[in-house]
């Protein structure tokens, strides 16, 4: 038996318009359906609307504290190489090789360290004319003591004193914090990765604290790059100066004694040498300590030039300044939002439930 493909083509034509109408029928129903829940879905975006302007009332704007600085380091080298060879003679070393692990980029891991948030909540601050430090203010406006009031040893727990000494306790919660700070309220990066210049930014609900915690982490971290950074340099600077002192002492004890030699014999008989032998043994060693002590200071200026190449440039561009940038969600903006939610949800929930009673059915 032969099949006509004219009527197959026909067929599967009026199977999709078959489709096609169902398609269009379901669609008027649930329209008609949800205009038979349009009281429903209008109360449920007016439920929406009061919760977003109850959310804008209650929820409190959140403050950004932004310092930027730029760090400009000395190139490894420092052209100093042609002089490596002469400071090398006291035992110094001029190379310059400060670069290591606190070298560039890593100056952005430094504010994420543990050490450098906790050091900074710890410092104290002056906050409306009375001194605080950053933890306890922490503590304070994010309302942590009522949260421990049941219990009994965090109710009273106190930060004063030595970092060092404090207990178990006192360190779990300084952690807690810190990671956060670390996660939250804390972000350092570089806007643009071909420059040096860097941003730290701190979020938080209480201004004050965001202004005064961006001040001192950038502080704190920064100084601590600074002295490790020219650690190495400085020690050479402080022991070629404790040298360079010895032999000046040195020095002025021969000058001295080629004096007192001369005193001795101020009529010495010119027919005998052996009158003159203190006199001149005092005189070599006044050329040798002054050749020493020449040599000594030289090495000392060239360390000292070292060290300032190899001392980093930080220099501040913007600190933050009251008042600090605020992000609030506008009350209209969030009666919108909560009128458009309370909307979706309540078709969502009719469709649901549309759906699921057919599938019972």
């Amino acid at each position: 038996m032969e099949t006509n493909p004219h009527n197959s083509t026909v067929s599967s034509q009026s199977a999709n318009d078959i489709s096609l109408a169902d398609l269009v029928k379901k669609i008027k129903s649930f329209t008609q359906y949800l205009r038979s829940k349009l009281l429903l879905i209008v109360l449920t975006g007016l439920l929406g609307l009061i919760l977003g302007l109850v959310y804008s009332i209650l929820k409190k704007p959140q403050y950004t504290a932004v310092y930027t600085f730029v760090l400009e380091e000395e190139e490894k080298g420092g052209g100093l190489g042609q002089y490596a060879g002469l400071a090398s003679l006291a035992g110094i070393d001029v190379s310059g090789g400060a670069s290591g692990i606190f070298h560039g980029n890593n100056i952005l891991e430094l504010y994420r360290s543990r050490n450098m948030i906790s050091k900074t909540l710890l410092s104290t601050v002056i906050f409306n004319g009375k001194p605080q430090k950053l933890i306890d203010r922490y503590i304070e406006f994010n309302e942590l003591r009522e949260k421990w009031d049941d219990n009994p040893t965090l109710k009273n727990i106190s930060f004063n004193g030595n970092p060092d000494s404090f207990s178990r306790l006192q360190d779990s919660i300084i952690i807690d914090l810190t990671n956060t700070i670390n996660k939250n309220v804390l972000k350092v990066d570089k806007p643009d990765k071909k420059l040096s210049i860097i941003e730290v930014a701190v979020f938080s609900k209480d201004e004050l604290f965001a202004k005064e915690f961006a001040n001192n982490i950038v502080n704190t971290v920064n100084s601590f790059y600074v002295l490790t950074k020219t650690k190495k340099q400085l020690q050479n600077v402080t022991i070629l100066q404790k040298q360079a002192d010895s032999v000046k002492s040195i020095l002025n004890s021969s000058i001295v004694g080629v004096a007192s030699a001369a005193d001795a014999s101020p009529n010495a008989n010119p027919a005998l040498s052996i009158l003159r032998v203190p006199s001149q043994r005092r005189q070599v060693d006044v050329q040798t300590s002054t050749a020493v002590y020449a040599e000594m200071v030289k090495n000392l200026e060239l360390s000292k030039i070292q060290l300032r190449k190899e001392t980093p440039l930080i220099q501040a561009i913007d600190t933050p300044v009251l008042p600090l940038m605020v992000n609030k969600l506008g009350k209209i903006k969030a009666s919108i939002l909560g009128f458009m939610a309370g909307i979706f949800l309540a078709c969502m929930g009719a469709a649901f439930k549309k759906i699921s009673t057919k599938m019972i059915d």
